[in-house]
């Protein structure tokens, strides 16, 4: 999964791919470095990032939803935790939601994607990224994400999503510790226990920064593949990565390796 972000303020890109143009010619460059599914977001999720109006996050997603949909048939997801903008993407030409929030934020999140018809990932976070990183005091890591995530599948189920349409990301990075990431990444084969598709995010984020000593995103690429071959040993379906390229040679290898 090729990030594409419409942001000014992600921590990594923000501001690169910020008109229709851009993120189209960006689009293209995912596409073939190998992509298999794009997603797109209007509103930035880094610690301390300021909320943007529906109106914003609509302007930012729509027209480029609109554009890459007319250039290219590859599958789009749209990063957001609105049904508004998730009914508008998928009328646009989008295939799928990514709801970093579990579906907690927007309670008709669930009603809207089920009436859709079209997936959904579900991620586990606590409160918002203005206030996930004072949130990290969990007596039971994983046995506490994996709770969430059960009991969001099965809001999910009840509000009329089709099980196999949902997809979990244990939300690395989000209300999350550098010690907890890390024991996230050991842990996920916990995570199949719930029965669905496994995505993980792990790109370019900061925990990788402190075991480089890297303060600069664009410079922690091959950490990012460290990480990410970690994750497909302990069985990631999805990956989330700017560096789609790079990740996909890890990918192929990592795939030769633990899956053939």
């Amino acid at each position: 999964m090729g990030i594409l972000n419409t942001t000014p303020d992600s921590f990594s890109d923000g501001g690169e791919f910020d008109t229709v143009e851009k993120a189209v010619v960006q689009a293209r460059s995912l596409r073939d470095a190998g992509a298999d599914i794009l997603d797109i977001g209007g509103q930035s999720t880094r610690p301390q990032a300021a909320e943007v109006s529906l109106q914003a996050e609509l302007q930012r997603v729509i027209p480029v939803v609109q554009a890459v949909r007319q250039e290219m048939d590859l599958p789009i997801s749209v990063d957001t935790t609105r049904a508004a903008v998730a009914a508008a993407a998928i009328s646009a030409g989008a295939d799928m939601i990514n709801d970093i929030s579990g579906a907690t934020y927007d309670p008709t999140m669930l009603s809207t994607v089920a009436t859709l018809g079209v997936p959904i990932v579900l991620m586990h976070i606590r409160g918002t990224p203005q206030t996930m990183q004072q949130l990290t005091d969990y007596q039971d890591l994983i046995g506490e994400l994996i709770a969430f995530l059960q009991e969001r599948i099965e809001a999910a189920v009840a509000a009329g999503v089709k099980r196999d349409l949902i997809a979990i990301d244990p939300g690395i990075g989000f209300a999350k510790t550098y010690a907890q990431n890390i024991e996230i990444l050991r842990h996920l084969a916990a995570f199949q226990t719930l029965g669905c598709p496994l995505l993980v995010g792990v790109s370019r984020k900061s925990f990788i920064g402190h075991i480089l000593d890297q303060p600069d995103p664009k410079q922690r690429v091959w950490g990012t593949a460290a990480a990410c071959c970690a994750a497909i040993a302990q069985g990631a379906d999805i990956l989330r990565v700017h560096d789609v390229r790079e990740m996909q040679d890890v990918c192929r290898v990592a795939d030769a390796i633990w899956r053939s």
